[in-house]
C-alpha cells in the first residue's frame, strides 16, 4: 500500500515538473516574439538577486507586456518640473499600437512640465504586476486622424474627447516586473526600443 502511494506522489511529482518545463519553453518562445526593433533583456537592479537572462522562468514576453498597458484603467505619469522637481499624477489613457496616448489641459503642471522637458515615465496602475515605461511625449493637436483615437476612448471611459489633442508617448525602455514570491527575480525584463 506505501509502495503505490508513494510512486502515485512520484508520478504526480514528475508531471507538474514535466508541466513546468513546458511553460518555461512556452514563455521563452514568445519572448523571442517581439515586435521589429525591440530588444528583451534583464534589467540592472544590483543586491536584488535577479537573475541572469538564460535562468529563473524566462523573459517575459512583450504581450505580456502589452496586455497591462491595455487593460489598465489609470496610470501614473512622472514628469519633470523645470527645476528638475518631480511630478507624479494619475491620468487616464490608452496603449494603441505601440504607443501610449493620454490628454490633460493645456495649463496643468503635466502639460507645462511636458513642454520644457518631454521626457516621461507611465506605469500601470498595480505596482505588484507592473509595467514602466520610459519615453518621449509629443503633442499632436486634434485632427481628423484622431478619430480612431477619441472612439476608442469614448468606449473605454464613457468620456468625449472629440475634437480634443492628445500626448503621445514613444517608448524608449520599458520594465515588466511582477511582485510574487520568485517570480520577481526570475522573470524580470527590461524591453529597450530601437
Amino acid at each position: 500500500m506505501k509502495s503505490s502511494r508513494k510512486a502515485a506522489r512520484h508520478e504526480k511529482v514528475a508531471k507538474r515538473k514535466s508541466a513546468r518545463g513546458k511553460r518555461r519553453t512556452a514563455d521563452n518562445a514568445q519572448a523571442t516574439l517581439l515586435p521589429a526593433g525591440v530588444r528583451a533583456s534583464r534589467p540592472h537592479i544590483p543586491g536584488y538577486g535577479i537573475v541572469g537572462e538564460n535562468e529563473g522562468r524566462g523573459l517575459l514576453p512583450w504581450s505580456w507586456a502589452e496586455l497591462r498597458l491595455t487593460k489598465s484603467w489609470n496610470y501614473w505619469l512622472a514628469t519633470a518640473r523645470p527645476d528638475s522637481r518631480p511630478h507624479v499624477m494619475p491620468v487616464w489613457g490608452l496603449w494603441r499600437e505601440g504607443t501610449f496616448w493620454f490628454s490633460t489641459g493645456d495649463k496643468t503642471v503635466k502639460a507645462r512640465n511636458l513642454a520644457v522637458n518631454p521626457r516621461c515615465v507611465v506605469c500601470t496602475e498595480r505596482a505588484n504586476d507592473a509595467v514602466v515605461l520610459e519615453g518621449i511625449a509629443e503633442w499632436v493637436p486634434a485632427s481628423a486622424s484622431l478619430e480612431p483615437l477619441w472612439q476608442a476612448y469614448e468606449k473605454k471611459y464613457k468620456w468625449d474627447m472629440k475634437g480634443s489633442g492628445f500626448y503621445r508617448v514613444r517608448p524608449g525602455v520599458a520594465f515588466g516586473l511582477i511582485e510574487e514570491g520568485e517570480l520577481f527575480t526570475q522573470t524580470a525584463t527590461r524591453w529597450t526600443f530601437a
